[in-house]
């Protein structure tokens, strides 16, 4: 999956926070209501604008960040 496609960056958008592409909905936005108990069923009706793509798009995002944060992770606790 090409996450630019669904996901872009903007400085001038959200403070530069990675946002659907063509919307103000941030990543974490998104996160944040599913880790607060919000379905994948729940979500359109709050955000008519977002479909199953763009709900994957922002979990690959997310699984992506973290796993770059952990390579790094070991290489700073060795300093």
């Amino acid at each position: 999956m090409d996450l630019t496609e669904w996901i872009s960056i903007d400085p001038d958008i959200r403070g530069g926070k990675p946002c659907i592409r063509g919307t103000r909905i941030t990543v974490y936005d998104i996160l944040e209501y599913l880790a607060g108990g919000m379905t994948e069923a729940d979500l359109p009706a709050d955000f008519p604008s977002l479909k199953p793509e763009h709900l994957r798009a922002v979990l690959m995002f997310a699984a992506q960040r973290e796993r770059r944060l952990s390579v790094r992770l070991p290489c700073e606790m060795a300093a």
